[in-house]
């Protein structure tokens, strides 16, 4: 399987607000950012924090960018840059050293691909990627916090998330029988019972499930789906129903 992906940064000014950001599709993309940075440091960032989001995936990693200095830089030079120090063959140092340490490191034991496309081309995630690592910066520039995007959730970690949902399922509670001189107690509910009122209103046989699913998810992931709702316009139970 390979998992094709965009990179892209941003800043305003340049240097200036800095933004950058990755996209797979709407459900698995991130951004960030930092008051002052350049272009550069933008794209590779974006780059260097794909690595690390899919770093626990074996799958064939695609990644496209419009910078030909990010691709010359991890495709071409660095072999020589590392055979000398990370000096470039005048003496001086390279730039952004830690940047590019950081994506050596990364890709190492991995399946990873570089492909440039044109900037503002209409390339789908290369336009995806622009956009959101543009807002990002802009946000900085705001002196806000950008928007985060939902991470890179595998699927096994969707996996393991349900298997901790199947675990959790309470057993029903059978009501015992009172004297008929008594009134009868009302049977215990489970601990979650009231927060299953959130689900009112959904339908389908899975509506009751993803509130388990919901108290046994990391803080983690709990923000990544978070985010994810946040994407899309929708609640987070809706979220966690699609996980299902």
């Amino acid at each position: 399987m390979t998992i094709t992906a965009a990179a892209d940064g941003s800043a305003l000014g340049n240097p200036g607000p800095n933004g950058w950001a990755w996209y797979i599709d709407d459900e698995r993309w991130a951004a960030g950012g930092s008051p002052h940075g350049t272009n550069n440091q933008g794209e590779l960032q974006a780059v260097l924090e794909l690595l690390r989001a899919t770093a626990g995936t074996d799958e064939t990693l695609v990644i496209e960018c419009d910078s030909r200095y990010v691709i010359d830089s991890v495709t071409k030079w660095m072999p020589g840059w590392k055979r000398r120090g990370w000096r470039k063959s005048d003496g001086g140092p390279v730039l952004n050293r830690e940047l590019l340490e950081g994506i050596d490191e990364a890709m190492r034991g991995r399946d990873v691909t570089f492909s440039w496309v044109k900037g503002h081309a209409g390339h789908p995630l290369n336009e995806a990627a622009d956009e959101r690592a543009n807002a990002a910066a802009r946000a900085y520039q705001r002196g806000e916090e950008p928007r985060r995007g939902p991470g890179f959730l595998s699927a096994s970690d969707a996996g393991a998330a349900l298997a901790g949902a199947a675990a959790f399922a309470a057993p029903a509670i059978a009501s015992t029988p009172q004297p008929a001189a008594q009134p009868a107690a009302p049977a215990a509910a489970p601990l979650w019972a009231e927060a299953s009122d959130l689900l009112d209103g959904l339908d389908g046989p899975a509506a009751s499930v993803p509130i388990e699913l919901h108290l046994t998810l990391t803080a983690a992931e709990h923000a990544r789906l978070q985010d994810r709702a946040d994407a899309q316009g929708i609640s987070l139970e809706e979220a966690l129903r699609r996980l299902i």
